[in-house]
């Protein structure tokens, strides 16, 4: 069953953090999806945010994986795909270490990822379905 949750403006993103975070209270790797712009890293900030991530979250575009760190869940990864050639450049960064670590990773751009990633990967689609700056979020 998918859930959806309709974010009209960036004040609401910390409620839609936490609801996804609590719908998959097991789950530690999330696979973010979206056209560039769509929202993902303001939407993984306020994920990490609600996980008391104590570091400035960014994007990682040039340096593939961010690492955080939060007192109450320990170290927090971030991943922005969007730069990888191919699958191997993925293998050779130790990518499935980090997936299978029992941490948070939150993975943006997946698609060559998919084959490294855990069955129990949270799927999470942001997207701005029209022009008036609304973005729904379905995982």
């Amino acid at each position: 069953m998918m859930n959806s949750i309709e974010v009209q403006s960036l004040s609401e993103l910390p409620a839609a953090a936490e609801r996804l975070i609590a719908a998959h209270p097991d789950k530690r790797v999330f696979a973010f999806d979206g056209a560039m712009g769509a929202g993902k890293t303001s939407f993984i900030t306020r994920i990490c945010a609600f996980l008391e991530v104590e570091d400035a979250v960014s994007s990682p575009t040039f340096a593939l994986i961010n690492e955080y760190f939060s007192p109450s869940q320990g170290a927090v990864y971030h991943f922005d795909l969007y730069r990888l050639k191919d699958q191997e450049e993925l293998l050779g960064l130790g990518a499935e270490e980090y997936f299978y670590s029992g941490n948070y990773c939150f993975v943006e751009w997946p698609e060559l990822a998919k084959q490294l990633l855990p069955e129990n990967t949270v799927y999470v689609s942001v997207r701005e379905p029209g022009n008036d700056g609304v973005r729904l979020i379905e995982f």
